[in-house]
């Protein structure tokens, strides 16, 4: 969710809500896949239970819950590593475009290529 789609406020706070709600179904799964194994659910890997669900929901049929308990017991299967003293830069590593954000409609923006042809290289 680097970087939200849509052009209105309110379809703004949808996409926002949708990305909240996916993420905390899959914490709901692997909070009961860590039950069913014995451990926290911190242990298990969140990008992994991410792609099992994702595989298992285009795949089968969603109402299936003894599939559904084979998707929690292989989440529970990849564990995170001891991460102590891990440390990373807050930063965003956003490689700048050597083009302006096209922050009026496209099609307005055509014309005015038309007519005054591409704007000078920035650097």
């Amino acid at each position: 969710m680097n970087v939200v789609s849509c052009k209105t406020p309110e379809m703004v706070i949808k996409e926002i809500w949708g990305y909240l709600l996916a993420y905390n179904l899959i914490r709901l799964l692997m909070t009961q896949a860590a039950i069913l194994a014995g451990i926290l659910p911190r242990e298990i890997s969140f990008k992994h239970s991410l792609q099992l669900w994702l595989i298992w929901s285009r795949q089968t049929n969603t109402s299936d819950n003894h599939m559904l308990w084979v998707v929690c017991a292989l989440m529970a299967q990849q564990r995170v590593g001891n991460r102590s003293g891990r440390i990373e830069p807050r930063a965003v590593k956003r490689r700048p475009k050597p083009y302006p954000l096209l922050v009026v409609p496209r099609g307005q923006a055509r014309e005015h290529v038309k007519k005054y042809g591409h704007p000078k290289k920035l650097k």
